[in-house]
This record gives structure tokens, sequence and C-alpha cells, in this order.
């Protein structure tokens, strides 16, 4: 059973750039300790600049591993630095494929 894992905030569209720049940084913080991961199939940040969203989307193979993402310290310690800067977040949902298209 495949989960896709979605975390969505928003923000003001004055402060594009702090939270492009803030997103880029968590790269540093965040991925090599999530490629050692169980499970992680795919991972995804991005931001829509014009309506001031951001997103975190992963893939994972089970919804048991997708949950290691509640208490990995590395990401919980992002969540504040991005609040502090404005980004206010809706709850983070796993959702249970129930279908697919890959290329």
């Amino acid at each position: 059973m495949t989960v896709v894992r979605i975390s969505k905030g928003s923000f003001d569209v004055g402060d594009v750039e702090q939270a492009r720049s803030l997103l880029r940084d968590s790269e540093n913080a965040l991925r090599e300790i999530l490629v050692e991961l169980p499970g992680l199939i795919h991972y995804y940040v991005g931001m829509d600049a014009e309506t001031g969203y951001l997103t975190n989307v992963s893939v994972w193979d089970t919804l048991e591993h997708a949950h290691q993402m509640d208490t990995l310290p590395e990401m919980l310690a992002q969540r504040p630095i991005l609040e502090a800067a404005g980004v206010a977040f809706e709850p983070i949902t796993n959702h249970q494929v129930i279908w697919a298209i890959t290329a």
C-alpha cells in the first residue's frame, strides 16, 4: 500500500523570497537524514509563489513508514523556523493511494 504524505503551508506572497530561502536551507538540514529512512520512495519540496503556498510531498511504501516523519527530530526542528517567518501550516495528511500513473 503506497502512501502519499502531504504537508501544506501558506505565507504572505510579499515574503516569497524568504520562504524560498528557508525551503532551500531545509534541504541542508533534511536531505541526508531523509534518504536514510526506510520506505521513502520520493520526496518533493515546492512552492506556489503566486498564491503563497508551500508543500512537502513524500511517497512511502507503507503508512507506518510515512509516520516516521511525525517524530523525526530534524523535521520537527524545521516547523518553528518556518512558523517564525509567518508560514501557517495545515494539518499533515497521509493518503493511501487508490490508483496512480507513473512514467
